[in-house]
């Protein structure tokens, strides 16, 4: 194990929708008293998804960075990444999604290369220097999907998100607005 591995400050939080995920990673990033980064996701699709993010932006400091890293997670990261500086991560649910339903696929488009995304967001990961957060959802808590499409999205998440909290040196879920420790 590396030095770095073992000075990492990797915080890890998921939960279902609405649990407050968001929120706690934003409070704990806040509270850092670093200059932070927030790198967003998201990919604006709908008016309806336009409002949450919009709420999003009005609850983060005015002062925080923002990136928009819907497809190159791992070099937005490298990018932010500094020692004494926090990266906030909201969240890996959405950049899967931008992953595996790009929005100019064709239905005869080859499959995505997410495998190559979660190892390059891994070796990114291993060599942070700064505080980082990263947001997810737990998607895999229901009843298995129908269609095979949403399967290999809920089995890519679950295999992602397993990837992250093995990286992480703390690993929170959120439940009604409440962290229960699972790591560190």
């Amino acid at each position: 194990m590396t030095s770095n591995a073992l000075s990492r400050d990797l915080t890890f939080i998921l939960g279902g929708a609405r649990s407050g995920k968001s929120a706690y990673a934003e409070r704990l990033a806040g509270e850092s008293g670093l200059p932070v980064t927030y790198i967003a996701t998201a990919r604006i699709g709908d008016s309806e998804f336009a409002e949450r993010v919009k709420h999003h932006r009005e609850r983060r400091p005015a002062h925080w960075t923002l990136v928009e890293a819907p497809l190159d997670l791992a070099l937005a990261l490298r990018n932010a990444d500094a020692q004494g500086h926090c990266v906030l991560i909201d969240c890996l649910t959405l950049w899967l999604a931008n992953l595996l339903c790009p929005p100019d696929a064709t239905p005869d488009a080859a499959p995505p290369l997410t495998h190559a995304a979660f190892d390059a967001f891994d070796r990114a990961l291993a060599d942070v220097r700064g505080k980082v957060i990263v947001v997810s959802n737990e998607i895999g808590l229901g009843v298995v999907p129908l269609g095979s499409v949403t399967r290999l999205y809920v089995d890519d998440l679950g295999r992602l998100n397993q990837r992250v909290a093995a990286a992480s040196t703390r690993a929170v879920l959120m439940a009604a607005g409440l962290p229960l420790a699972l790591k560190g």
